[in-house]
């Protein structure tokens, strides 16, 4: 098993994150690593996502509006190389919010592609962590221009 975690402090309460975060039409605009999410985003169902390249149809394991947001994907079968992606959303009581993003890999392949996983894929989690606090900003400052 292999987990991946970030963490960014954004500066903005959990309910404005969670609405910028599950905007997901939008994600073309802004977010370089899941560039593609889309369907019916409640606890068991099955979603559409582009990320990192890969497409895949995870399943939604919790979608808790400003507290935590969790998938499951899966290459081929269960047990080969599976994926959990959380979004952790922690209040900090001062008006900001702590997001963790990661995932829990595991599975035959995991080995194989470790070195990838801790460089390339953790790299694309930051990248977004950083384009979701970008855009954060850009859509405070425009709501407080108009």
């Amino acid at each position: 098993m292999l987990q991946l975690k970030t963490t960014i402090k954004l500066p903005v309460l959990p309910a404005r994150v969670w609405a910028v975060l599950t905007d997901f039409s939008t994600y073309p605009e802004w977010n370089p690593f899941i560039t593609l999410a889309s369907g019916d985003w409640k606890a068991g169902n099955t979603v559409a996502i582009t990320a990192g390249g890969m497409s895949f149809q995870p399943r939604v394991l919790k979608f808790s509006p400003g507290k935590e947001l969790r998938w499951k994907g899966k290459l081929f079968f269960n047990g080969l190389f599976d994926g959990e992606h959380y979004f952790l959303f922690i209040d900090n009581g001062d008006g900001t919010t702590t997001l963790e993003h990661g995932e829990r890999f595991s599975g035959l392949l995991v080995p194989a592609f470790r070195k990838k996983l801790e460089t390339e894929t953790k790299a694309g989690f930051i990248a977004m962590n950083e384009a979701l606090r970008d855009r954060i900003l850009q859509l405070n400052a425009s709501s407080l221009a108009g």
